[in-house]
Protein backbone atom coordinates (compact mmCIF):
# COMPACT_ATOMS: atom_id res chain seq x y z
CA UNK A 1 0.00 0.00 0.00
CA UNK A 2 1.28 3.36 -1.25
CA UNK A 3 -0.21 6.37 0.99
CA UNK A 4 0.47 10.27 1.35
CA UNK A 5 1.20 12.10 4.46
CA UNK A 6 0.42 15.63 5.41
CA UNK A 7 1.55 16.59 8.09
CA UNK A 8 2.62 19.81 10.14
CA UNK A 9 5.76 18.41 11.40
CA UNK A 10 8.21 15.69 11.70
CA UNK A 11 6.84 14.01 15.05
CA UNK A 12 3.38 13.89 13.43
CA UNK A 13 5.03 12.10 10.76
CA UNK A 14 6.07 9.56 13.40
CA UNK A 15 2.58 9.41 15.18
CA UNK A 16 1.18 8.59 12.09
CA UNK A 17 3.62 6.60 10.11
CA UNK A 18 5.31 4.51 13.18
CA UNK A 19 2.73 3.91 15.76
CA UNK A 20 3.18 0.31 15.65
CA UNK A 21 5.26 -2.45 17.04
CA UNK A 22 8.32 -1.82 15.03
CA UNK A 23 11.83 -2.18 17.54
CA UNK A 24 13.30 -0.13 15.35
CA UNK A 25 13.33 3.04 12.90
CA UNK A 26 16.01 3.48 10.41
CA UNK A 27 16.65 7.20 9.28
CA UNK A 28 18.22 8.06 6.51
CA UNK A 29 19.90 11.63 5.66
CA UNK A 30 17.74 13.42 8.09
CA UNK A 31 17.78 17.36 7.76
CA UNK A 32 19.06 19.53 10.51
CA UNK A 33 15.70 20.51 11.72
CA UNK A 34 14.57 16.66 11.17
CA UNK A 35 17.46 15.58 13.75
CA UNK A 36 16.63 18.18 16.22
CA UNK A 37 12.67 16.96 16.24
CA UNK A 38 14.13 13.36 16.51
CA UNK A 39 15.87 14.23 19.45
CA UNK A 40 13.21 16.37 21.21
CA UNK A 41 11.23 13.72 20.50
CA UNK A 42 13.17 11.48 21.92
CA UNK A 43 13.80 13.14 25.18
CA UNK A 44 9.98 13.66 25.50
CA UNK A 45 8.63 10.50 24.34
CA UNK A 46 8.34 6.67 25.64
CA UNK A 47 6.69 5.29 23.19
CA UNK A 48 9.54 5.24 19.79
CA UNK A 49 11.54 2.68 18.57
CA UNK A 50 14.93 2.78 18.79
CA UNK A 51 16.53 5.24 16.15
CA UNK A 52 19.31 4.32 14.17
CA UNK A 53 20.38 7.58 12.45
CA UNK A 54 22.61 7.34 9.23
CA UNK A 55 23.35 11.75 8.94
CA UNK A 56 26.01 13.47 6.83
CA UNK A 57 28.54 14.73 8.75
CA UNK A 58 28.44 18.56 8.01
CA UNK A 59 25.00 18.30 9.41
CA UNK A 60 25.22 15.96 12.09
CA UNK A 61 28.21 18.65 13.40
CA UNK A 62 26.16 21.72 12.83
CA UNK A 63 22.99 20.34 14.67
CA UNK A 64 25.44 19.01 17.64
CA UNK A 65 27.31 22.51 18.16
CA UNK A 66 23.98 23.39 19.84
CA UNK A 67 24.59 21.92 23.14
CA UNK A 68 21.29 22.24 24.30
CA UNK A 69 20.10 19.41 21.22
CA UNK A 70 23.46 17.85 21.41
CA UNK A 71 23.62 16.94 25.65
CA UNK A 72 20.12 15.77 24.91
CA UNK A 73 21.25 13.18 22.21
CA UNK A 74 24.28 11.99 24.76
CA UNK A 75 21.44 11.17 26.89
CA UNK A 76 19.65 9.04 24.24
CA UNK A 77 22.98 7.62 23.07
CA UNK A 78 23.64 6.56 26.39
CA UNK A 79 20.05 4.76 27.57
CA UNK A 80 20.42 3.26 24.39
CA UNK A 81 17.21 5.17 22.11
CA UNK A 82 19.74 6.78 19.75
CA UNK A 83 22.57 5.74 17.51
CA UNK A 84 24.17 8.15 15.29
CA UNK A 85 26.37 6.92 12.26
CA UNK A 86 27.79 8.81 9.15
CA UNK A 87 26.32 8.70 5.47
CA UNK A 88 28.86 7.39 3.46
CA UNK A 89 27.49 8.87 0.75
CA UNK A 90 24.62 10.84 -0.71
CA UNK A 91 20.75 9.59 -1.01
CA UNK A 92 17.88 10.56 -2.86
CA UNK A 93 15.53 11.31 -0.35
CA UNK A 94 15.59 11.76 3.47
CA UNK A 95 14.44 8.09 4.87
CA UNK A 96 12.73 6.82 7.75
CA UNK A 97 12.39 2.71 7.60
CA UNK A 98 11.25 0.61 10.03
CA UNK A 99 10.80 -3.25 9.15
CA UNK A 100 7.52 -2.58 8.51
CA UNK A 101 7.33 0.82 6.44
CA UNK A 102 9.45 3.06 4.31
CA UNK A 103 8.55 6.73 4.01
CA UNK A 104 10.61 9.17 1.77
CA UNK A 105 10.34 12.53 3.81
CA UNK A 106 10.09 15.93 1.82
CA UNK A 107 10.02 19.37 4.00
CA UNK A 108 8.50 22.66 2.46
CA UNK A 109 7.71 26.10 4.32
CA UNK A 110 6.03 24.22 7.49
CA UNK A 111 5.04 21.20 6.42
CA UNK A 112 6.02 17.91 6.13
CA UNK A 113 5.18 15.76 3.06
CA UNK A 114 5.75 11.81 3.04
CA UNK A 115 5.58 9.12 0.80
CA UNK A 116 4.85 6.10 2.69
CA UNK A 117 4.65 2.28 1.55
CA UNK A 118 3.80 -0.62 3.62
CA UNK A 119 4.43 -2.89 0.83
CA UNK A 120 6.53 -6.07 2.47
CA UNK A 121 8.77 -6.96 -0.61
CA UNK A 122 9.88 -3.46 -1.41
CA UNK A 123 9.85 -2.27 2.19
CA UNK A 124 11.98 -5.11 3.11
CA UNK A 125 14.60 -4.47 0.70
CA UNK A 126 14.89 -1.56 1.49
CA UNK A 127 15.57 -2.15 5.12
CA UNK A 128 17.98 -4.60 4.50
CA UNK A 129 20.04 -2.19 2.27
CA UNK A 130 20.12 0.81 4.71
CA UNK A 131 20.08 -1.54 7.53
CA UNK A 132 23.17 -3.34 6.01
CA UNK A 133 25.08 0.85 5.19
CA UNK A 134 24.29 1.79 8.67
CA UNK A 135 26.58 -1.39 9.97
CA UNK A 136 29.14 -0.53 7.78
CA UNK A 137 29.12 3.67 8.67
CA UNK A 138 31.78 4.74 10.99
CA UNK A 139 29.81 5.77 14.07
CA UNK A 140 29.59 9.33 14.86
CA UNK A 141 31.16 10.23 18.29
CA UNK A 142 29.36 12.74 20.24
CA UNK A 143 31.90 15.12 22.60
CA UNK A 144 28.88 16.58 24.69
CA UNK A 145 28.57 15.43 27.82
CA UNK A 146 25.09 14.03 28.71
CA UNK A 147 22.63 16.45 29.89
CA UNK A 148 21.30 14.32 32.87
CA UNK A 149 24.82 13.83 33.90
CA UNK A 150 25.52 17.84 33.15
CA UNK A 151 22.68 18.26 36.03
CA UNK A 152 23.79 15.90 38.71
CA UNK A 153 27.05 16.75 38.99
CA UNK A 154 26.54 20.29 38.76
CA UNK A 155 23.78 19.82 41.66
CA UNK A 156 26.52 17.59 43.48
CA UNK A 157 29.55 19.18 42.91
CA UNK A 158 28.49 23.44 42.86
CA UNK A 159 25.01 22.90 44.34
CA UNK A 160 21.15 22.28 43.57
CA UNK A 161 21.04 26.15 43.42
CA UNK A 162 23.23 26.62 40.58
CA UNK A 163 21.58 23.31 39.20
CA UNK A 164 18.23 24.94 39.71
CA UNK A 165 19.65 28.50 37.52
CA UNK A 166 21.52 26.13 34.89
CA UNK A 167 17.79 24.44 34.22
CA UNK A 168 15.99 28.11 34.49
CA UNK A 169 18.67 29.93 31.77
CA UNK A 170 18.77 26.37 29.27
CA UNK A 171 15.23 26.46 29.08
CA UNK A 172 14.93 30.34 28.70
CA UNK A 173 17.30 29.92 26.18
CA UNK A 174 15.16 26.69 24.36
CA UNK A 175 12.03 28.80 24.40
CA UNK A 176 13.99 31.50 22.23
CA UNK A 177 16.30 30.01 20.33
CA UNK A 178 18.04 31.59 17.30
CA UNK A 179 18.42 34.64 20.01
CA UNK A 180 20.26 33.50 22.28
CA UNK A 181 23.76 34.49 20.60
CA UNK A 182 27.30 34.69 22.91
CA UNK A 183 25.13 32.16 25.88
CA UNK A 184 27.23 29.16 24.73
CA UNK A 185 27.25 26.58 27.43
CA UNK A 186 30.70 28.00 29.50
CA UNK A 187 29.33 31.31 28.78
CA UNK A 188 26.28 30.15 31.12
CA UNK A 189 28.00 27.86 33.49
CA UNK A 190 30.11 31.13 34.17
CA UNK A 191 26.57 32.77 35.05
CA UNK A 192 25.37 30.56 37.10
CA UNK A 193 28.79 30.28 38.82
CA UNK A 194 28.65 34.38 39.64
CA UNK A 195 24.82 34.29 40.35
CA UNK A 196 26.03 31.68 43.39
CA UNK A 197 29.05 33.05 44.07
CA UNK A 198 30.82 29.81 43.22
CA UNK A 199 35.05 29.91 43.17
CA UNK A 200 36.16 29.49 39.15
CA UNK A 201 38.58 26.51 40.15
CA UNK A 202 35.14 25.00 41.37
CA UNK A 203 33.05 25.65 38.17
CA UNK A 204 35.96 25.28 36.05
CA UNK A 205 37.30 21.84 36.98
CA UNK A 206 33.70 20.62 36.90
CA UNK A 207 33.16 22.09 33.72
CA UNK A 208 36.62 20.61 32.91
CA UNK A 209 36.17 17.09 34.38
CA UNK A 210 32.54 16.51 32.75
CA UNK A 211 33.52 17.20 29.17
CA UNK A 212 32.23 20.92 28.86
CA UNK A 213 35.52 22.77 27.88
CA UNK A 214 39.23 22.83 29.53
CA UNK A 215 40.08 25.13 32.29
CA UNK A 216 42.08 27.70 29.82
CA UNK A 217 38.32 27.70 27.63
CA UNK A 218 36.41 28.97 30.96
CA UNK A 219 39.48 31.50 32.02
CA UNK A 220 39.47 32.72 28.82
CA UNK A 221 35.37 33.09 28.97
CA UNK A 222 35.66 34.43 32.43
CA UNK A 223 37.71 37.28 31.41
CA UNK A 224 35.72 38.23 28.48
CA UNK A 225 32.62 38.42 30.44
CA UNK A 226 34.96 40.30 33.20
CA UNK A 227 36.19 43.09 30.84
CA UNK A 228 32.71 43.37 29.90
CA UNK A 229 31.26 44.29 32.82
CA UNK A 230 29.08 41.24 33.54
CA UNK A 231 30.59 39.39 36.02
CA UNK A 232 33.33 40.32 38.66
CA UNK A 233 36.30 38.77 41.25
CA UNK A 234 37.11 38.58 44.11
CA UNK A 235 39.95 37.01 46.16
CA UNK A 236 39.43 34.21 48.50
CA UNK A 237 42.99 33.62 50.61
CA UNK A 238 43.64 29.61 50.58
CA UNK A 239 46.16 27.90 52.98
CA UNK A 240 48.50 27.29 50.39
CA UNK A 241 49.21 28.78 46.82
CA UNK A 242 47.79 32.00 45.15
CA UNK A 243 44.19 32.88 46.29
CA UNK A 244 41.48 31.60 44.36
CA UNK A 245 38.35 33.81 42.60
CA UNK A 246 35.23 33.89 43.64
CA UNK A 247 32.93 34.81 41.08
CA UNK A 248 30.55 37.68 41.48
CA UNK A 249 27.70 39.20 39.67
CA UNK A 250 29.37 42.49 38.13
CA UNK A 251 26.17 44.24 36.67
CA UNK A 252 23.41 45.27 38.69
CA UNK A 253 20.62 44.64 35.86
CA UNK A 254 21.61 41.21 36.68
CA UNK A 255 20.79 41.30 40.49
CA UNK A 256 17.36 40.39 42.03
CA UNK A 257 15.92 39.49 39.17
CA UNK A 258 14.51 35.78 38.20
CA UNK A 259 16.90 33.19 35.94
CA UNK A 260 14.84 33.71 32.94
CA UNK A 261 14.79 37.80 32.95
CA UNK A 262 18.77 37.07 33.92
CA UNK A 263 19.19 34.96 30.23
CA UNK A 264 17.57 38.24 28.81
CA UNK A 265 19.42 40.58 29.94
CA UNK A 266 22.72 38.54 29.68
CA UNK A 267 22.70 37.85 26.13
CA UNK A 268 21.89 41.83 25.83
CA UNK A 269 24.87 42.69 27.55
CA UNK A 270 26.69 40.54 25.94
CA UNK A 271 25.95 41.38 22.47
Amino acid sequence: MVSNLLEADVENVLDEAFAGTDEELLVVDPSAETIVALVEAGIRRENLPRISMLGAERVLKTVMDDFLVASKAADLVSDGSLSLRILPDDVDNALFVSPSRAVAIVSAANRVAALSTTDDAFVSEVYETHREAFEDAEEYTLRTPAISRVRETLASDIGEAARDDFDAILESLEAARGGANGLDEVTVSLLVAARNDVLLYDISKWGEDIGIASKATFSRTKTRLEDLGIIDTEKVPIDVGRPRLRLKIGDDRLVGVDAAEFAEIAVDLIE
